[in-house]
């Protein structure tokens, strides 16, 4: 993906999300270079724990029909998952355009509320896991959309409205678009760890490439490493 054109969905994104009366945190809004000054003072967890800004085209370059956007909240750390105390949470904010595919996955660790903030239909496709872990092209998957037990056929397809949510369990294969106009997405989980707990089906990246052909109006986290 080129620089200009995470710039311009940065600043797309930002208006869809407010105009459902969702605002980003103020980290949100620091330069590169106010980054980069408080990631080593007062704003070090924002690093850490990679809080911020995510824009993936799963590295296919086609960022309209296989892409999402993505914009961490809070999230604790892996030690005090270990440890089983502490802050075992994260929240994320996210946007599916319409026909837009994330595409399939699942999750070892990270259990998961998928919550319909507002927009169109928001439709996962579902499968079980089969006993190595992959797709189980047969098998019933089971799960919660607000308290209420669902059962569907492998491959079968969830469809919320906004307001609805889905809770998906480790394991529980996953994909999702938005049907009828873009979505907002509210996220829930267990502490997120994109760099090693998200398994594809399809062996593609977590996150893009970056042509640099512009700079940076915020940073991403996928950023961090390379700018801070």
């Amino acid at each position: 993906m080129e620089r200009s054109q995470i710039n311009d969905i940065l600043e797309e994104s930002d208006r869809f999300i407010r105009s459902f009366g969702y605002i980003l945190p103020p980290f949100a809004y620091w330069s590169p270079e106010e980054m980069r000054r408080r990631t080593t003072s007062d704003g070090k967890n924002i690093r850490a724990n990679r809080l911020g800004w995510d824009i993936t085209d799963y590295g296919q370059g086609n960022f309209d029909e296989l892409g999402l956007f993505l914009f961490t909240v809070r999230n604790g750390s892996a030690e005090d998952l270990a440890k089983g105390r502490g802050m075992l949470y994260a929240e994320k904010i996210m946007i599916s355009r319409k026909d837009q595919l994330s595409p399939m996955h699942r999750h070892n660790i990270k259990a998961e509320d998928i919550i319909n903030r507002g927009g169109g239909k928001l439709v996962l496709e579902l499968f079980a896991s089969a006993e190595d872990g992959s797709v189980d092209p047969d098998a019933k998957v089971s799960v919660l959309t607000d308290g209420v037990v669902r059962n569907l056929d492998a491959g079968g397809l969830l469809k919320l409205d906004p307001g609805e949510s889905v809770t998906l369990m480790p394991g529980v294969w996953h994909a999702f678009w938005g049907e009828g106009a873009d979505v907002l997405i509210g996220e829930v989980s267990t502490v997120n760890d994109d760099l090693t707990d998200n398994v594809f089906r399809e062996p593609i990246g977590r996150f893009s490439t970056i042509i640099e052909d512009d700079k940076p109006a915020h940073l991403l986290v996928s950023d961090y490493d390379v700018w801070l």
